[in-house]
């Protein structure tokens, strides 16, 4: 799952860094975040590069964007690199979130840890299945419990939670009119896992993780693989 963050790109955009630099941004992030752990100060372009997946070339381009272009000699610095990619994905405040459609996939999502370390703080959750509503999900900030709320209460939910990004994690017939109402409560960022493609107006960010459509392509290239080893 590689669709988040979502809430700067169109701010980004904006600025004038291409949508392709935004998306590989968190990736950088992550590695960045990974080294600063491992207590790596400083890191050569070629070095975050190859363990980015990307050339050095592209990613000093893209770091560019940003205002920085490292020591010669020397690198970037692990700290303040981490913190202007922080600042440009909109990092450095806390995105409220809400979830609607608690099934597995929802219950997964609503329990990730990683969410609060990236700036993202969960705030509701909604399902329609009057059997999880009510149910205590610990997808709060340190593991606070939170309350299912009816899909009939959406909207409140929305609102007393300030939410502005909205996850999707619904059947396919269900998710379009929740998008419409995560729209017309203010939502303009929704995170999309149902399989259908959603019609949202403009200045609404969506973002669509399709699982099925990923492994597919792993598919593919597992297949051709396996073709070129038989010769």
């Amino acid at each position: 799952m590689n669709a988040v963050p979502l809430p700067r790109a169109t701010n980004a955009s904006r600025r004038g860094i291409p949508e392709a630099t935004v998306a590989r941004l968190p990736v950088y992030h992550r590695v960045l975040t990974s080294l600063g752990e491992s207590g790596v100060s400083t890191v050569s372009s070629e070095e975050l590069a190859a363990a980015s997946g990307v050339t050095s070339a592209k990613l000093r381009k893209d770091l560019s964007y940003l205002g920085s272009y490292g020591t010669r000699g020397v690198g970037y610095d692990t700290a303040y690199l981490v913190y202007q990619i922080a600042r440009e994905l909109g990092l450095t405040q806390d995105w409220p979130v809400v979830i609607v459609g608690i099934g597995n996939l929802g219950h997964a999502l609503a329990n990730y840890g990683g969410f609060a370390s990236r700036g993202f703080r969960v705030v509701g959750l909604v399902d329609a299945d009057p059997a999880r509503v009510g149910e205590k999900i610990p997808a709060g900030v340190d593991g606070t419990e939170i309350e299912v709320s009816s899909l009939d209460d959406l909207e409140t939910t929305v609102v007393d939670g300030g939410a502005c990004i909205g996850v999707i994690a619904t059947p396919a017939a269900a998710a379009q009119d929740v998008c419409d109402r995560l729209v017309a409560t203010g939502v303009s960022s929704i995170l999309n896992f149902a399989p259908v493609v959603l019609t949202t107006p403009a200045g609404v960010d969506v973002r669509k993780v399709d699982l099925a459509t990923e492994l597919q392509i792993l598919a593919f290239h597992e297949q051709r693989k396996q073709t070129a080893a038989r010769g």
